[in-house]
């Protein structure tokens, strides 16, 4: 999450005014993420999330994400649904930008999760690929395996500027994972492809939310886990790697889907892929966000530090 664009109080209150939710009490934006504009909104009736969806987001992406979101609420998934005005339109503009009103789900989100956590969310991200197992739509990954090689040429050498040497150095694991990126062979369904753990809400061990689908598309099950791997078994530097987190995300994920001998042994390749794509899509912002603008800038190198991590896990096993 994060505030690229700024809404005003009297240009929300007329927003509201098409929604059955109450008058405006507070809003206020929040600084985290790096994909949309959101603002906490307090009414008069409940709270909500505010969503303006910015360049990153295509317009048309977001009927297959209201669509994902209402699926897996209809199955019991802890996930929050935009809340439809009273035309029963759930896709709108502000500031000219499109926007949604997102229903606001209780809980926290996790800076250091814990063993039990991990399993919980994985637990989570297994009932989730149960539950879109007929889910009909399809969307292409927008930061999917094919994508990686444009963003790095567009980044350049620039990525220099971050940390020297990085250009060769990403160009030369690129060509590795993407020659070995397995095709088929490995089921696909809709994931979430960012379940990072300031994407789950917690309260205790439980989990309470699952939220922020902009990344979801159609797309390799195991990439998914993969993603959520390299962002929970790790601190946020990307320095200190937590074999206990690790260990709980798999048992966890195995209440859902057993994991064969094959399935392990490629996620240390999908990870690396993972890390990669982190690596790049922030170093991609690092270079590139604004001075003004109200976002809090994620490292790029904590992603690299961690595809040393899977790089050696891969060579172990040559």
């Amino acid at each position: 999450m994060a505030v690229y664009t700024q809404v005003s109080a009297e240009a929300l209150s007329a927003f509201l005014e098409r929604f059955d939710v109450g008058e405006l009490v507070s809003a206020k934006g929040i600084a985290e993420g790096v994909e949309n504009s959101n603002y906490l909104v307090d009414t008069t009736k409940s709270r909500f999330i505010l969503t303006l969806y910015e360049k990153r987001v295509d317009q048309g992406d977001l009927p297959y994400f209201m669509a994902l979101l209402d699926h897996c609420a209809d199955r019991g998934l802890p996930v929050p649904p935009a809340v439809p005005d009273r035309d029963d339109t759930l896709i709108h503009e502000l500031e000219g930008r499109p926007a949604c009103l997102i229903q606001f789900l209780s809980g926290v989100s996790v800076s250091h999760p814990t063993p039990a956590q991990a399993r919980a969310a994985a637990e989570a991200m297994g009932k989730m690929h149960k539950a879109v197992a007929d889910f009909p739509l399809d969307r292409p990954n927008s930061m999917g395996i094919d994508t990686w090689r444009p963003l790095f040429e567009r980044c350049g050498t620039s990525l220099n500027e971050i940390a020297p040497g990085l250009y060769d150095e990403l160009g030369q694991a690129l060509d590795r994972v993407t020659k070995a990126w397995p095709r088929e062979g490995f089921d696909t369904c809709a994931i979430h492809a960012d379940l990072f753990p300031d994407n789950v809400l917690m309260l205790g061990n439980r989990v309470t939310g699952l939220i922020d689908f902009y990344f979801a598309s159609t797309d390799l099950r195991l990439y998914d886990l993969a993603v959520m791997h390299t962002a929970w078994a790790f601190d946020s530097t990307g320095e200190r790697f937590d074999p206990y987190v690790s260990e709980a995300l798999l048992q966890g994920y195995e209440t859902s889907y057993k994991l064969a001998e094959a399935e392990r042994a490629i996620l240390p390749l999908l990870a690396t892929g993972a890390c990669i794509r982190f690596t790049l899509s922030r170093a991609w912002d690092w270079l590139n966000t604004p001075a003004d603008a109200l976002v809090t800038r994620k490292d790029p190198m904590a992603f690299w530090r961690r595809a040393h991590v899977y790089a050696s896990a891969l060579a172990a096993r040559a």
